[in-house]
């Protein structure tokens, strides 16, 4: 019988075996290209959901529109290109779709970004996040439930990349496929679990340590720091008053031998 944890130690993902999709990859950058993978996907009984979003960096900027919509089966994953098709009606029939089942993490996130492209009705879909909170898992990035499923890594070196860049690496399409593709494999592998049981070991909470205060050398340091904070600020607002005395001064001056003249 498996033995899940309901708390997944993220150094241990570091140790284990990288794990990518194998299978077919299939960059769609035409809406023709888009109705006939629709077509396709939609003669399908579960396929894997995620996607991709130029990541901003500058504080206080919005979010970009969704860049990336990958759709995975078991062995074949389409990665259509937003940024260059749009979200068309095709994609729209896809996901409002009530026959093929949709997975995904986080899908209620994927589906509201989609919506700001263009507003639709969510099919058929199963959450992934809920799933296992219903089983006692606590940590439920994609990464942390792959590694405690199966015991592999999933790789995010990509996830920070220029997703709207003209063409993706292939570093890019193999990681966009491999999040999708790992949905539908731990959708499958709950199923199994829910049908012939497991085991969960539960890790506590770790302790929360508090931070030790400053020392009495830092506390002396930042107090000699605010005392010349505050003598240079004391210095600049003498500087300015003896500098605007000086110019009334000279205007005084200047007036009183206008009158003269």
């Amino acid at each position: 019988m498996k033995t899940l944890v309901n708390r997944y130690d993220k150094k241990l993902i570091g140790q284990l075996p990288k794990v990518l999709f194998q299978g077919r990859i299939i960059v769609i950058q035409s809406k023709e290209e888009a109705a006939k993978a629709v077509d396709y996907l939609l003669s399908q009984e579960i396929i894997g959901i995620d996607t991709e979003t130029k990541p901003v960096f500058k504080k206080g900027a919005g979010m970009n529109p969704v860049a990336l919509l990958q759709v995975s089966t078991y062995d074949t994953c389409f990665l259509f290109r937003l940024n260059h098709i749009g979200y068309t009606d095709d994609l729209i029939r896809l996901m409002s779709d009530d026959k093929v089942l949709k997975v995904g993490l986080s899908l209620k996130d994927d589906f509201t970004q989609l919506a700001r492209r263009k507003q639709f009705v969510a099919g058929r879909h199963a959450e992934l996040q809920q799933l296992v909170k219903e089983m006692g898992i606590v940590d439920q990035s994609l990464q942390k439930l792959y590694a405690n499923f199966f015991g592999q890594r999933i790789s995010k070196t990509q996830q920070l990349t220029n997703w709207e860049a003209d063409v993706l690496t292939e570093a890019q399409k193999r990681y966009a496929a491999t999040d999708a593709w790992a949905c539908i494999q731990i959708y499958e592998e709950i199923m199994q679990l829910d049908a012939n049981g497991y085991m969960l070991e539960i890790i506590p909470e770790p302790e929360k340590t508090e931070q030790p205060g400053p020392s009495a050398e830092d506390q002396e340091k930042k107090k000699i720091r605010k005392e010349q904070k505050e003598a240079k600020s004391r210095k600049r607002k003498a500087m300015k008053a003896k500098a605007h005395r000086r110019k009334n001064k000279a205007r005084k001056e200047k007036e009183k031998l206008q009158n003269i003249a």
